[in-house]
């Protein structure tokens, strides 16, 4: 049995991961091909642009969370995980042939756009889908560290794309990479996609779903379902809003604001990225396992107050780092910061609603959210900096890192709730399962 779970891991991790390098090769390449689809002029308005239209892709998220949400739980975790991959598959190749400007004008601009509503699309329900089926493949106490590898999947994803960035970076001229050397990575999004297409077509459905069976299988998966439960869908808006943000702060805006801002050449940029993202992902399973012996609770008013009390310094600090050590070091303690969120949002929010409207109660709210404040992050970054007034951007993370903080300090432990529960069921923790077992046998 054992092994069965860590084959569901595995296979809905490698997915992840796909996913994930397809949605973060296009951030950490922008600054190549921003000039590649708008006309030339200033460099900081061409990022706007590329920007302008991740954060599109973001807005997508939401509708990809209901539809892909509704998928997952009507016909399974394992139909909507093979449908992600399939429409983030089509959108790397969309990316990797789009023509550029000088070839035929806004066309590719176009194109880029349609590319990136297709991956949100895919990303909105990929985010929910496997976080759900994570949580639900996992042993109940361990229910933590089973989903972190949802961070270390996206993590990990993301740690190709730069490491190929850094390999392009090194055996191309810029150039040549501004040229056509960024469209390697799409190519190479898609070619993984269709491996994880065929992974996923054999992978096997959780047993905490198959459970549940035909229950009440009309409501499932529905907006009426969710409004029953409306509660805990706005509570997951409100505690993945300071996560986001910083998250994306020190992920895909990081690089572009070490290179803009704090004056270091693009390749060791992307290089303090990669270097922190690794130990990043090696910390998530760890994170994972601690919520496992103490509680989810905990480990979200530790990364809210971090990220309160420290992003401003941080990020001040980082403004003025010249050269890889100190970048690396303070990028590294943001991110141990962030840890606490990361390792163990997707079985927060999962264990927050029964069976029959999880991947829609945790899909839909949490890409309203990211797309509200984690798609936005990097744009409303750059307009402070375009503004002349760039701190004024490390207050807005920190605000949003408040504003969570609160919600974590009044929301109740989820640690221990069971997720055989029925729609209609209210949550009841593995003791009271068990109790309730003991009387009607």
């Amino acid at each position: 049995m054992e092994r069965q779970h860590w084959k569901k891991i595995w296979v809905g991790s490698a997915g992840n991961m796909v996913e994930w390098f397809d949605w973060f090769v296009y951030t950490s390449f922008a600054t190549y091909f921003a000039g590649s689809f708008f006309p030339s002029g200033n460099p900081t308005a061409q990022l706007m642009n590329t920007a302008g239209i991740f954060a599109v892709g973001f807005f997508m998220r939401p509708v990809g969370g209901w539809l892909l949400g509704r998928v997952g739980d009507r016909r399974g975790r394992k139909a909507a995980l093979t449908l992600t991959v399939t429409l983030m598959s089509a959108s790397a190749i969309l990316i990797a042939i789009a023509p550029t400007y000088e070839t035929a004008g806004y066309g590719g601009a176009v194109i880029l756009l349609v590319a990136r509503l297709l991956q949100g699309l895919s990303v909105g329900g990929e985010y929910a889908a496997s976080a759900t089926y994570l949580t639900e493949a996992s042993a109940p106490n361990r229910r933590g560290f089973a989903s972190s590898f949802q961070y270390v999947s996206m993590t990990a994803g993301q740690l190709v794309g730069l490491g190929l960035q850094i390999v392009l970076q090194n055996t191309m001229s810029e150039d040549t990479l501004t040229s056509w050397g960024w469209r390697i990575p799409f190519i190479v999004g898609a070619a993984g996609a269709a491996v994880v297409f065929y992974l996923r077509r054999s992978m096997l459905e959780t047993e905490v779903y198959e459970e549940v069976g035909d229950t009440r299988k009309e409501d499932r998966g529905t907006l009426a379902a969710l409004w029953q439960h409306k509660r805990e869908a706005f509570l997951v808006i409100a505690l993945t809003m300071g996560g986001t943000v910083a998250y994306y702060t020190y992920t895909t805006y990081l690089t572009k604001y070490l290179s803009n801002t704090a004056g270091l050449p693009k390749d060791q940029a992307t290089l303090v990225s990669f270097c922190a993202l690794f130990v990043f992902m090696c910390l998530q399973p760890l994170g994972g396992l601690l919520s496992d012996r103490i509680g989810r609770r905990p480990m979200l008013i530790t990364f809210a107050l971090g990220s309160t009390l420290l992003t401003v310094p941080i990020m001040k600090l980082l403004g003025q780092a010249g050269s890889f050590l100190p970048a690396f070091g303070l990028t590294l303690l943001a991110l141990v910061i962030v840890t606490g969120y990361t390792s163990i949002n997707a079985c927060v929010k999962a264990e927050l609603f029964p069976t029959g409207v999880r991947a829609l109660g945790v899909a839909l709210p949490y890409a309203i959210a990211a797309a509200l404040f984690g798609g936005t992050a990097e744009y409303v970054a750059l307009w402070f900096k375009n503004a002349g007034i760039e701190s004024g951007y490390f207050w807005y993370v920190a605000g949003c890192a408040a504003v969570s903080l609160v919600v974590y300090l009044t929301m109740r432990e989820t640690r221990d709730i069971d997720l055989y529960r029925v729609d209609g069921d209210e949550a009841k923790t593995e003791e009271e399962r068990s109790r309730s077992d003991v009387l009607t046998s």
